[in-house]
């Protein structure tokens, strides 16, 4: 036959053993829990939520109710080290003189009518209800046209109609043909020029000439050197006739010339 105790639920597993009972050794720092309750934006939100969780009429508020749950809620904050603003505890005396001022004859109005203590506080949770609600509304509102606004721009001009191109074969062709002619523009030549000395081009000449004899000018040059080795037998010509070692003679204008090596 198996007792209460054998049927109960394990009030813990530890290393897939199941605990029955707790431990009487068992220590649990003050500590070890903590307890995270809905968060108030201010006392005026926690009485609200009060109200509505007991489903009462907000115009008429049992104030002994509300002010004992209220400070209840204040101790367990307290107790479990939330702080508290000044104004949690400004409500919770404003809550104490409501209900010691219910508890007295209540004086009559200028018409007649006796004051209520809890005229004013009702309309302060009237007023942030209100509040809340709108807030509410504007949280559920989508993101465009609350925190992102889109930009219209209207334009009065009519839009530009574009003809589109008419391409043939042809056109792509001729196309391809100038870009072959530019490429052709980017080509590297490398000419190798043969080294040609003035100097060397000075004895040759003197190799050539005597003083004896004239010689055609003419017949200095080898024009199978191209123009480039005309100019370097006409400067080493001049570097001749520069330091004097040469004759230049023409015997009439217009007439050949001729040189010789200075005597």
């Amino acid at each position: 036959m198996s007792t209460p105790t054998d049927t109960a639920a394990p009030v813990a597993v530890v290393r897939g053993e199941s605990l029955l009972r707790l431990p009487e050794d068992l220590y649990i720092p003050p500590d070890a829990l903590e307890v995270f309750l809905e968060t108030f934006s201010g006392p005026l939100d926690l009485l609200l939520y009060l109200i509505r969780k007991q489903n009462l009429d907000i115009l008429d508020i049992p104030v002994a109710e509300v002010t004992r749950q209220y400070m209840g809620y204040v101790e367990l904050m307290q107790a479990i080290n939330i702080e508290l603003a000044a104004e949690y505890l400004v409500m919770a005396a404003m809550l104490a003189e409501i209900k010691s001022r219910m508890l007295l004859p209540r004086p009559a109005g200028d018409d007649g009518e006796e004051a209520d203590p809890r005229a004013e506080l009702i309309r302060r949770l009237q007023e942030y209800e209100r509040y809340r609600t709108a807030a509410e509304s504007l949280d559920r509102l989508p993101r465009v046209g609350r925190e992102v606004h889109l930009v219209v721009i209207e334009n009065d001009q009519p839009p530009v109609k574009r003809v589109e191109p008419n391409v043939s074969l042809f056109d792509l062709l001729d196309a391809f043909k100038e870009v072959l002619v530019r490429a052709e523009l980017y080509r590297h030549h490398l000419v190798r020029l043969e080294p040609l000395s003035v100097r060397e081009r000075m004895t040759r000449i003197l190799a050539r000439i005597n003083s004896e004899a004239f010689v055609s000018f003419e017949e200095m040059f080898d024009l199978h050197e191209g123009r480039r080795g005309l100019v370097v037998t006409f400067m080493a010509l001049l570097e001749l006739l520069k330091e004097s070692l040469v004759v230049v003679v023409q015997q009439e204008p217009f007439a050949p010339i001729h040189l010789k090596a200075a005597a």
